[in-house]
């Protein structure tokens, strides 16, 4: 396939998301916008910003508050103290074009989560680690989960929507159900939906987190840049 080339989008994926795609779900003032807090702690500021979309920013968390930067290029003032910084990369979708080739049967044992299933989801998370999650977090986009019995096992999802693009996240499975192929079957799941719409599929990892690279890559993503993941506390 051919690589898309509109990806500027993707420099600054948690602003191209809160100013489109995910407006409804955003909190503004002035040049600072952010998530719900009950669905994601990503932040932005305007390109460019000076001291009063810093102000702005820290008006809608209010004073010593987490403000979870993500990839964002530019940095706050230095009287916001470093809550973490976490090397990673940024990966897109560079396989085959046709959602079929995937896999003969994607979908197999495979179920898109709802409300109800906020539970477990919200337990696989505090099992597995797989990133920032929250109570409201499936509204970011669809979820797709395997159950063994009335247990969640493994789960997969879609988090940022800048324009033509949409982030899979969340992919975790616990512990005792690993080794089974969950997470490889349900990212081809994701992937399937989201060139069907006509939407290329993006994510990001740690660095540190090779055996998860080497599977994206081997599922057909390619890097496209390292990126630094900064969170801050508003002073």
């Amino acid at each position: 396939m051919t690589v898309p080339g509109d990806t500027a989008v993707l420099d600054d994926p948690v602003a191209a998301s809160l100013h489109g795609h995910h407006a409804h779900l955003a909190r503004r003032l002035g040049g600072a916008v952010t998530y719900v807090p009950d669905v994601a702690t990503f932040s932005a500021v305007a390109a460019g910003p000076d001291a009063a979309a810093w102000a702005d920013l820290a008006g809608l968390l209010g004073g010593g508050a987490f403000a979870d930067l993500f990839s964002c290029p530019v940095l706050p003032p230095p009287d916001w103290p470093e809550v973490f910084v976490l090397e990673g990369r940024q990966m897109i979708w560079t396989g085959d074009d046709h959602p079929g080739a995937l896999d003969a049967a994607p979908d197999a044992g495979i179920a898109e989560l709802g409300a109800e299933h906020v539970p477990g989801m919200l337990a696989l998370v505090e099992r597995t680690r797989p990133g920032p999650f929250r109570p409201r977090t499936r509204e970011l986009g669809t979820y797709l989960g395997v159950q063994d019995g009335d247990a969640l096992v493994a789960m997969a999802g879609e988090r940022l929507r800048p324009p033509g693009w949409t982030e899979i996240s969340a992919v975790c499975t616990a512990p005792e159900a690993r080794g089974r192929g969950h997470a490889v079957r349900l990212i081809r799941a994701l992937v399937t939906r989201i060139l069907a719409r006509g939407e290329r599929p993006f994510l990001h990892v740690a660095e540190a987190n090779t055996g998860a690279i080497a599977l994206y890559e081997r599922l057909g993503f390619t890097t496209r840049r390292q990126v630094t993941f900064r969170g801050f506390r508003t002073p």
